[in-house]
């Protein structure tokens, strides 16, 4: 399996954020995002939340 990330630079928004995250699979990769994303950028730990941020998620390393 690929290496996945997501990086808050491709999600302007109110809170200035250069965060990228990445993990070996989708569910670490998820259960970071969802904490990086509670805890920063307050969003909720919904069922809607993590599919939509599983969608996001793209393969590779994020870029330097």
């Amino acid at each position: 399996m690929a290496r996945k990330y997501i990086d808050c630079r491709d999600y302007p928004g109110d809170v200035k954020c250069s965060v990228a995250l990445s993990a070996d699979n989708e569910e670490e990769l998820l259960e970071v995002v969802v904490q990086h994303g509670a805890k920063v950028h307050g969003y909720k730990d919904t069922p809607e939340f993590r599919e939509k941020i599983r969608k996001e998620f793209k393969e590779g390393a994020p870029p330097a």
